[in-house]
C-alpha cells in the first residue's frame, strides 16, 4: 500500500493536518488508482436487490384478462390485471409485457415473424394467414438461449390475419 499525500494544511498554533488517499501497489511496484464499478455492474446489482426485496407491501399479481378477446389484422388489446390487495383491477396495458405465443404463456420467437404486439396494439405481418395469439402477463425469466419469456400469470387473445 502507498499513501500519496494529496494536501496539508498548516493552521497558525496548531498540528499539521495531512489529507491523504491510499492506493493499492500492485505487484509490480506501481500504483494504480482503484476504478469504480462500471455502471452496468451497479444497475445490475440494485435490479437484483429490487427484485429481492419486492414492494414490502404484499400485493401481487394473480390473474391477467385481455379484451377484447380476438381482432383482426390489427387490433388494439388492454390487460387488466387482478391484485391480491386493493385496488384490485388494475389497467395494466402500459406496463405489461406483450408478445406472441402460445396458449401456455410462452413467448415464442418463431411465431413473432408472423405477426407482433407492442403496448397492447397487435398486427399482422404482410403475407401472413393464420391466427396468433397475444399474450399479456408478467414476464419470468427465459428458460434458455433464443427461447421465448414464460408469463405467468398472464392473458390471452386472438389475432386473425387474413
Amino acid at each position: 500500500m502507498v499513501e500519496r499525500d494529496l494536501a496539508k494544511v498548516d493552521v497558525a498554533g496548531s498540528t499539521p493536518v495531512s489529507r491523504s488517499r491510499i492506493f493499492q501497489a500492485s505487484q509490480g511496484g506501481s500504483m494504480k488508482k482503484p476504478r469504480p464499478a462500471p455502471l452496468s455492474a451497479v444497475l445490475l446489482a440494485t435490479t437484483i436487490l429490487l427484485l429481492a426485496c419486492g414492494t414490502g407491501n404484499g400485493r401481487s399479481l394473480q390473474s391477467v384478462s385481455v379484451s377484447p378477446s380476438a381482432g383482426t389484422s390489427q387490433a388494439q388489446f388492454t390487460a387488466t390485471g387482478i391484485y391480491s390487495k386493493i385496488p384490485t383491477s388494475v389497467d395494466i396495458t402500459s406496463t405489461t409485457t406483450w408478445c406472441i405465443g402460445s396458449s401456455d404463456g410462452l413467448c415464442a420467437a418463431d411465431v413473432a415473424m408472423r405477426a407482433y404486439v407492442i403496448g397492447g396494439l397487435a398486427q399482422c405481418e404482410s403475407g401472413f394467414t393464420g391466427t396468433v395469439t397475444v399474450l399479456a402477463g408478467q414476464a419470468g425469466p427465459p428458460p434458455g438461449m433464443n427461447q421465448g419469456y414464460h408469463l405467468q400469470p398472464f392473458g390471452t387473445a386472438q389475432l386473425t390475419c387474413p
